[in-house]
This record gives C-alpha cells, structure tokens and sequence, in this order.
C-alpha cells in the first residue's frame, strides 16, 4: 500500500490519473490533488463532459420509444433494439481502436469489462426497450431520475469512497424531487414497466462505475468501444436473428439508428471521460438533470405534452446538483 502512495503522488504539473487498483477509487485520486492548481478546473472539466454526456442520454428515451413504437403499434423488437443498436456501435468501433492504436486491454480490467458490458450494453437497454413498449418516455424519465443516486451508491462501495454529509444530502434532496416529480405526475402507479425501469436503473448504475474504473488508466473512448466489440460475439448473432421481417416506419428507424451511434458509442465517449477527471460521485450527480432534458425533448419528439411544473422541477434539480459539485467527497 506504501508503494501505491507513492505511485499515486502526482509529478506534473497537470497530473495523469491512473487506476493503481480497487482501494484507490477515482475521487479518492482527485481528492489527493486537491491542493494542486489544476484540481478545480479538472473538476470543473469533468462536470462539463458528463453534462454533454448526458445530454445526449437523454435523448435516448424518446428515441427507444420511437423505435419500439407503443404497444398498440409496435415497432422494431425490445430485443432487436437492444442487440442491433450494440452490434452497429461494435462496427463502428473496431475500424476506431484500429486507427488509433488502441492497446487490448491488461487482464486485470477484464472482469470489470464484462461487468459494464452486462450493465450498458445488455441490462440498461434490454429493460429500457421493454418498459418502453408499455409507458410513454415522459413516464420513463421521472423513474430512471433515480440513476444519480444508484450511480453514487455504487461507487461508493466499490471504491470505499466517503462523501461527505453534505454531499449525501444533495443527492438524497434530488433524489427527493425526482420522486416527488414521479408522484405527481404518475399518481404513485407502479406497473410492470416501473419494474423493467428499475432493473434498468440498476444495471447501469454498476456498468457506469465499472467503466469508470478502467477510464481511470485507459482513454474513454477506448473503454467503450472495448466494451462494444467484445459483446460482438453475442450482439451480432442476436441482432441478425431478430432483424424484422415486417414493415417498420422511417422514425422507428431514425430513433434505432440515433441511439446505436449517439447513445451506445459517442455519448460514453464524454461520459466515462467526465467520471475519470472529475471523480464518479461527484459527476454522477449531473444525471440528475437528464429525466427533465428527457422530458423537454420528449415533447418535439413524440408529442407528448409538456407542463410549466416539468420546468420549475427541473430548475429546482439544478441548483441541487450545482450545490452539491461544492461538497467535498474524501
């Protein structure tokens, strides 16, 4: 452990954060550089990338609605939508770690990249496909408002990170708003669909932290497009076999092909880079913002109609999470 506090004691002016193991945790790392000059705007950094992340996340329920379509008219299958939109991601990064020399990566982070292979690439999408079928994505996106928190709660245990009390208390208040969002809005109903939302919930939140942990010693966008390619195997050959054989609309297409190339490939590219810099806990909480840009978008998208409360919720929401960027996490 000696020889680990001198590996991670930084020796350049802008320091390189590197993973030095499982105890080590990325906000633990930022939080030893606390005194150094480019630790605040490292933060800042990372909070910008995860932003842009999730901006384009958002975009992600409306999308998947469009392509499953409603269960009165569906569209393209949960299970399709799930495996295609990995395989084309996949194809598009293999040429990528090509032309960029990408390492493989060590050993040692192959258990964490199957781990974020089931949360991001099978678990988040399958569920979300499902769900999708059955609620609007306005519906949706006040239940997965829940992610900052299953983020957080994740990265605290792997990483033996300690937040502090003020910390916490922003990420429960969100938390709070979401769900008092979610009350309102869906009268306190829970369906079959909340659970695939849940589940959904959860497996992102493990594969995002995962992911999180090899960004810390190899490039972003590698981390992904790792992850992308070696789900191939799996991907393809479910995609090929549930390609549809039926008529399917041109926006069922356009929300199937949005969320292969934005939300399963480039999105993680600001994403995961945003977690390394800025530190996982802290980061995570700018999710918190992502089922309200959902619903905002949502409203163009697919008519859904949109309320002035949707708005004054989530302004409440951001000053949350821009309090709570000011809170130590040790």
């Amino acid at each position: 452990m000696a020889q680990h506090s001198r590996e991670l004691r930084p020796r350049q002016p802008t320091p390189t954060i590197a993973y030095q193991g499982r105890r080590a945790g990325i906000s633990g790392l930022t939080h030893s550089m606390q005194l150094e000059p480019s630790a605040n705007s490292q933060q800042t950094k990372g909070l910008f990338l995860g932003f842009i992340g999730v901006c384009i996340f958002a975009m992600t329920l409306p999308m998947t609605r469009l392509a499953v379509g409603p269960a009165d008219a569906p569209q393209l299958s949960p299970l399709f939508v799930t495996a295609g939109r990995a395989m084309f991601a996949g194809l598009l990064s293999a040429p990528y770690l090509l032309l960029t020399h990408a390492a493989p990566l060590p050993r040692r982070f192959w258990g964490a990249l199957a781990i974020s292979a089931m949360g991001t690439v099978a678990g988040f999408p399958l569920f979300l496909a499902l769900a999708l079928r059955e609620v609007p994505a306005m519906h949706a996106a006040v239940v997965t408002g829940l992610l900052p928190l299953g983020t957080a709660i994740a990265a605290a245990l792997y990483f033996r990170q300690r937040p502090s009390f003020a910390f916490w208390l922003c990420a429960l208040l969100g938390f709070a708003l979401v769900i008092a969002f979610a009350w309102r809005e869906g009268g306190g109903q829970l369906s079959r669909a909340d659970l695939w939302l849940g589940l959904a919930v959860l497996s992102t939140s493990v594969g995002y932290v995962a992911g999180a942990r090899i960004s810390a010693e190899v490039p972003a966008q590698h981390v992904i497009c790792w992850v992308l390619v070696t789900s191939l195997p799996l991907t393809l050959p479910v995609a090929i076999l549930n390609w549809p054989n039926l008529p399917v609309q041109w926006s069922s297409w356009g929300g199937f092909a949005y969320v292969s190339v934005f939300s399963m490939w480039l999105g993680f590219f600001a994403w995961y880079r945003g977690l390394a810099i800025g530190g996982t806990m802290r980061v995570s909480q700018v999710q918190l913002i992502q089922p309200f840009l959902a619903l905002l978008m949502a409203a163009p998208v697919l008519g859904e109609p949109l309320e002035w409360s949707t708005l004054a919720f989530a302004l409440a929401v951001l000053a949350i999470v821009l309090i709570g960027k000011r809170m130590p996490v040790a």
